[in-house]
């Protein structure tokens, strides 16, 4: 609840779709989503780093979000999407099955994770969206890779973090 006007604090998320759930972030870490793209796999690097693509003339590192959170492998695929984020600071991609749309929500429709054990660590959730026709799960972005993963992440790419 905002003090100042009494009303819900209104969140503005970017959804997409992964192994058949819902998920969504906020928009102000989205850049820009691009279609799928030829993808240059990096040697030695941590399983869920896919490798990294040249966006504009830079290198890009892309996570694939399925082996990152523990969802059933899938090849990628011209259908799926490249979302470019803003993550600390630091730009990257990650691959997801497609990208629904904008959603605007009352942060009072958010709950907190439930206390059960999951596939994706609770730290990455930030809560669950109850909407009239299903639940989303939201992302805390900035809580993605932890320090040791960024720098198996960037010193594989030789992107700067």
């Amino acid at each position: 609840m905002n003090p100042l006007t009494g009303h819900a604090e209104m969140l503005q998320l970017v959804t997409f779709r992964l192994g058949g759930q819902k998920f969504a972030v906020d928009i102000l870490k989205v850049q820009e989503i691009d279609n799928m793209k030829e993808i240059t796999q990096i040697p030695n690097s941590p399983p869920y780093l896919a490798g990294a693509i040249n966006l504009r003339g830079k290198v890009i590192p892309v996570l694939s979000m399925s082996t990152k959170f523990g969802l059933a492998d899938k090849t990628a695929n011209e259908l799926d999407k490249i979302v470019i984020m803003d993550i600390r600071g630091i730009i990257m991609g990650i691959i997801v099955d497609s990208v629904s749309d904008v959603l605007r929500i009352s942060a009072n429709v958010v709950e907190p994770p439930p206390p059960v054990s999951s596939t994706i660590s609770a730290k990455f959730i930030r809560g669950i969206a109850k909407l009239e026709s299903e639940l989303v799960i939201l992302l805390d972005m900035d809580q993605l890779l932890n320090v040791d993963e960024q720098h198996a992440v960037f010193g594989s790419t030789g992107a700067t973090a």
